[in-house]
């Protein structure tokens, strides 16, 4: 059997298995961590002067407005929609973008502005505060962002590493073309490798086969998925069309946790499929959990709180929790450095 079990994907981070996020922290099970987001925003309105929606947030939970109302959310955003300031410790984050523009800004004074396939790793590691804003930047509309973010899990001997964040641009990410397209986010696939995961990361050690792919493929497509070793975990969410694995159909808006250890042939259904491939060698610790920190154990979740209370991660260097950048895409590091993609 390829399909182990399933689990709904929606607007909401979901543990790559069938259980909840409580009894997985509680049941000491290995883990990456890894979960998916993924986030549509979305307007025919006009951008403002001040890069929000021209229609007016009467009526909106500004503040928390995650309700799909005329077809698109603030978020946390009460003049931009996103995420204003927040911190995070002991894991990262994965954001890949489908479509729109990102503009991200943190507590080490780093910026940028990425999307249109671009990857963002972010080490939370001992402690970092972020914004991670969506801009309207059509005047004309629609002004759409769509994303994946991942969160994955950082081994007890690098949670206190250093923040930090890696930007691997669209340019530099290989894209196979056997069947499906299949875009490689991390790992390694048909031999392409992905740019190398940040050093702290759990990716980086090639031992644990860690891999991000993103598939897609017209209708009756097929894509053969190679086997990995013994112990690891794989886990496929369709969020597009729908499909088969070896005759097993693969519903949309489901995850669907795979037998790694066995190649398993894909074939995409009537209106073709879209998939994100989440693969990795659990860590083997227990993880506790809570809003934006991810350790250990209880008390040591009950430190972050207090170490974020008392030192802020180092403090806001910026003017505004949720700042808007201008320009295309970029990325300013903490050593001042300055990328942007090579074309």
């Amino acid at each position: 059997l390829r399909v182990v079990s399933r689990l709904a994907l929606a607007f909401a981070i979901w543990l790559p298995s069938s259980v909840t996020a409580s009894s997985w922290a509680s049941s000491g099970r290995p883990s990456t961590r890894s979960c998916s987001v993924s986030t549509i925003w979305t307007t025919t309105r006009p951008a403002n002067a001040t890069f929000g929606p021209s229609t007016s947030l009467d009526g909106r939970n500004i503040g928390m407005d995650f309700e799909v109302k005329d077809g698109w959310r603030m978020y946390h955003g009460d003049t931009v929609p996103g995420f204003p300031a927040h911190p995070h410790r002991g894991f990262e984050t994965v954001t890949y973008v489908r479509q729109g523009l990102i503009d991200h800004s943190d507590s080490l004074g780093a910026a940028a502005r990425f999307g249109r396939g671009d990857t963002q790793w972010l080490t939370a590691g001992a402690g970092i505060v972020h914004a991670e804003m969506f801009p309207l930047l059509s005047q004309d509309g629609p002004n759409t962002a769509e994303l994946f973010q991942i969160w994955v899990n950082l081994p007890r001997s690098r949670k206190m590493a250093p923040p930090s964040f890696v930007l691997n641009w669209d340019e530099d990410q290989p894209v196979l073309h056997d069947g499906m397209t299949v875009r490689v986010i991390a790992g390694d696939l048909g031999g392409e490798s992905a740019p190398p995961a940040p050093v702290d990361s759990w990716a980086a050690d090639p031992e644990n086969e860690f891999a991000i792919w993103e598939m897609r493929g017209e209708p009756g497509t097929a894509l053969r998925l190679p086997a990995a070793s013994q112990g690891v975990e794989r886990m496929l969410y369709v969020f597009e069309g729908s499909g088969a694995i070896d005759g097993e159909q693969l519903r949309p808006n489901t995850g669907n946790r795979l037998d790694a250890t066995v190649g398993a042939q894909i074939i995409a259904g009537d209106a073709g499929i879209s998939a994100l491939v989440l693969q990795s060698r659990p860590i083997g610790e227990p993880v506790a959990q809570h809003g934006p920190f991810v350790m250990n154990t209880r008390a040591e979740l009950v430190q972050a709180y207090e170490d974020y209370q008392s030192t802020r991660f180092g403090g806001w260097p910026w003017p505004a929790d949720d700042p808007v950048h201008q320009g295309d895409r970029f990325a300013r590091h903490p050593d001042g450095r300055v990328t942007a993609p090579s074309n």
